[in-house]
């Protein structure tokens, strides 16, 4: 007697998305700018960077000598509380979703890890550029209102070039702390902790403080928001510096998060 086995039932159809077309990047884009407001932490945060900067710019205002309220200056005013707060909404956006666990539909939604990494870049790098246009639109309209009489005079292209480069430089730092620590404590704390005592160390060690330039970011941003024209050694720093910094945290970040189990 021939026995028969149980065949296994077979579909009546079945869903091919082979030919789908993948989540247009400026979708994944917009996304991304959306959840820079989604939480509390990341509403206050965006707010926290238009109201600091215009404290900053009503303070210089009524605190400087007319003689010192130029274009210039208080553009220079606004680089400080924007290069504390824009960092940290870089790493956010990258750490919120690993602490809140929405990597899961994150990554189930869009499966290739390095295009939702891309689309968080130009999102945070658009987010910086807006926070540009508000420092600077707010710097043109104290300058107009109370300004010195030469208050417009030195200003050229260049200057705007090197505080939107100190700007997103930053944000880019945020953002790659953020991709190698993806948890918003850490990465915050040891974005602030490491480079200023780094620049400690090298201040107190005869050995590195000549090397500085070349290691330091801090030492080697220096020249972009103290008004002088940057030489050739002075770029040559920014480089050396951005590739330990900036450069390689971004890349082992990203090596960590294309490898990293979802959980």
């Amino acid at each position: 007697m021939t026995a028969t086995s149980a065949s296994t039932p077979t579909p009546e159809f079945t869903l091919d998305v082979s030919g789908t077309p993948r989540t247009p990047f400026t979708r994944l884009v917009k996304v991304e700018l959306r959840k820079m407001g989604d939480t509390r932490a990341g509403f206050w945060l965006l707010l926290a960077v238009a109201l600091v900067t215009l404290a900053i710019v009503v303070i210089f205002f009524l605190a400087s000598d007319e003689v010192d309220r130029t274009f210039i200056n208080f553009m220079g005013a606004t680089a400080t509380p924007q290069s504390f707060v824009l960092p940290v909404l870089g790493i956010l956006l990258v750490t919120s979703e690993w602490g809140q666990r929405t990597t899961l539909t994150t990554f189930a939604l869009e499966p290739h890890r390095g295009r939702v990494i891309a689309a968080k870049v130009v999102a945070a790098l658009l987010f910086g550029l807006g926070a540009i246009v508000v420092a600077v639109a707010l710097a043109a309209l104290a300058t107009a209102v109370g300004g010195a009489p030469d208050a417009w005079e030195n200003i050229g292209p260049d200057d705007f070039g090197k505080f939107a480069l100190l700007q997103v430089s930053g944000i880019l730092q945020g953002l790659a702390f953020g991709l190698i620590f993806l948890n918003s404590a850490a990465a915050i704390v040891l974005y602030f902790v490491l480079p200023t005592a780094f620049s400690i160390v090298a201040s107190l060690w005869g050995a590195l403080r000549d090397a500085a330039p070349w290691v330091d970011l801090g030492t080697a941003s220096t020249p972009l928001f103290s008004g002088t024209d940057l030489s050739g050694e002075d770029w040559w720093h920014l480089a050396s510096a951005s590739m330990i910094w900036i450069v390689l945290p971004f890349l082992l970040g990203l090596v960590r998060v294309l490898r990293a189990e979802v959980k």
